[in-house]
C-alpha cells in the first residue's frame, strides 16, 4: 500500500491482480484500489476460454502488481506477460515457500532462483506477534525441523497426539466442537477451519465434513439434498468457482440462512450479505466445515485444525504443512501422529517440478 501510494503520487498508473477472486478482494481491501482476478484482467471470453488482452491488445497502465504469485502456473503467466507492453513494469508478490501452483511449473520460485530479477524478502511478520508459536512453527517447518509446540493453554500452536487415524478423527472432532470453544471462546463454525491434506479417507475433507455437520449442526432444518450433498440451515459452505454475477468467488465461505423449497432457492450469508442460489446452482457450493489445504491457499482464518497422519502419506509435504500452518491467525492445532509430522517436515515426498523456466531465464 505504501509503495503504491508513493508511485501513484508520481503519476504511475497501477494495475492490481491476483490468481483467485478471494485474493483479489483481499488485495483491494488492503490497498483501497481496484483489484481483479488475472482472468478478468485479461478479459477472458467464456465462449472459448481465450483472452482479449494479448500482445496485439496489451494492458494499459504503468505497473502490474500480482499478489499470491506462487499460485500462478506457467501457462497463465505466459498469457499475462504476453499482454504486458514494454513500457509497463511488473511486481510479483508472494510466498515462495507455500504450495506451488495447481497447474504446471513453479513460476515464482524459478524467477527468484534465476537471479535475473531484483528480489526483496520481507521478514517482519504482522499477522501474529514475533513471539507467536505459529510464527516459530512456520519457520521451523520451513527449515526442515520439527516445531516446538505449546505445552500449556496459553500458547497459540499445539500438537494433539493420536496413535491411529480413527483416534485422530475422534480427537479432532473433540478439539473443534469442545476444546477450542471452551478454552479460547471461538465459534466452531464461524472461527474454526479444518484443513486437510486430501479429500479422501476418514481424515479427508469429505468424511470430516459429514462428521462435523452431524456434530455441529445436528438439527439443521429445513434441509435439502442436491448433487450428493445434504445442505441444511446453519451449515457452513464454500463457493467453489468464481461467480461474477453474484460477486462471490472460489473459496468464499458462508452460512446457509434459509432454504425455501417452494421458491426453489437457498439463501447463504457470505461476508455479511445475503446471496441467493437456485437449487440448480447448488453444485457451486460444498460443505466447508473442512476443506483441503490447497483450497485454503490465499485465505486466512482465526483458528485452523490440521489432521496429520500417515493415512495421507503421499501428501505429507513440507510446502503443504507450511501453507496450512500459516493460514491460522490466532490459533493452530495439529492432530495426529508424530511420525507423520516428521515425514512432512523432512519433505520426503516433495516432488520437484521441471519447466526449464529458470534455465531459460539464466541463458
Amino acid at each position: 500500500r505504501a509503495i503504491l501510494g508513493i508511485l501513484m503520487a508520481k503519476g504511475v498508473r497501477p494495475l492490481l491482480a491476483a490468481p483467485t477472486g478471494r485474493a483479489a478482494r483481499r488485495m483491494a481491501e488492503a490497498t483501497g484500489l481496484e483489484a481483479r482476478t488475472i482472468h478478468r484482467l485479461l478479459e477472458i471470453m467464456p465462449q472459448d476460454g481465450r483472452f482479449r488482452r494479448s500482445a496485439r491488445h496489451p494492458l494499459e497502465g504503468d505497473l502490474l502488481v500480482i499478489d499470491e504469485a506462487s499460485m500462478v502456473d506457467v501457462v497463465l503467466m505466459a498469457h499475462l506477460l504476453q499482454a504486458v507492453p514494454d513500457t509497463m513494469g511488473v511486481l510479483l508478490v508472494g510466498d515462495v515457500d507455500q504450495l506451488p501452483s495447481v497447474g504446471p511449473g513453479q513460476v515464482l520460485a524459478d524467477v527468484i532462483a534465476s537471479g535475473r530479477v531484483p528480489v526483496v524478502r520481507l521478514t517482519e511478520i504482522h499477522r501474529q506477534s514475533a513471539a507467536s508459536r505459529i510464527v516459530l512453527a512456520a519457520h521451523a517447518i520451513n527449515a526442515g525441523h520439527l516445531p516446538v509446540f505449546a505445552q500449556d493453554g496459553d500458547g497459540d500452536c499445539f500438537f494433539v497426539a493420536a496413535d491411529s487415524p480413527e483416534r485422530a478423527q475422534q480427537k479432532l472432532l473433540q478439539v473443534v466442537a469442545e476444546r477450542i470453544p471452551r478454552r479460547f471462546g471461538l465459534d466452531p463454525v464461524r472461527d474454526v477451519q479444518v484443513l486437510c491434506p486430501m479429500n479422501r479417507g476418514s481424515l479427508g475433507a469429505k468424511a470430516l465434513n459429514q462428521a462435523l455437520q452431524r456434530l455441529l449442526n445436528p438439527h439443521g432444518a429445513p434441509a435439502i439434498e442436491r448433487f450428493g450433498q445434504r445442505f441444511a440451515v446453519g451449515d457452513k459452505v464454500m463457493q467453489i468457482e468464481n461467480d461474477y454475477d453474484r460477486d462471490v468467488y472460489n473459496g468464499d465461505l458462508g452460512v446457509i440462512r434459509a432454504i425455501a423449497a417452494d421458491q426453489a432457492c437457498v439463501t447463504v450469508e457470505i461476508d455479511g450479505r445475503a446471496v441467493i442460489y437456485e437449487l440448480a446452482d447448488l453444485d457451486r457450493l460444498v460443505l466447508a466445515y473442512a476443506t483441503t489445504i490447497h483450497k485454503a491457499q490465499g485465505s486466512e482464518y482465526p483458528a485452523v485444525v490440521i489432521p496429520v497422519t500417515t493415512q495421507h502419506y503421499t501428501m505429507l509435504q513440507r510446502h503443504l504443512l507450511y501453507t496450512g500452518v500459516t493460514r491460522g491467525k490466532s490459533l493452530v492445532v495439529l492432530v495426529g501422529q508424530t511420525r507423520a509430522l516428521a515425514i512432512a517436515v523432512k519433505g520426503m515426498q516433495t516432488r520437484r517440478r521441471w519447466s526449464q523456466l529458470r534455465d531459460l531465464l539464466q541463458a
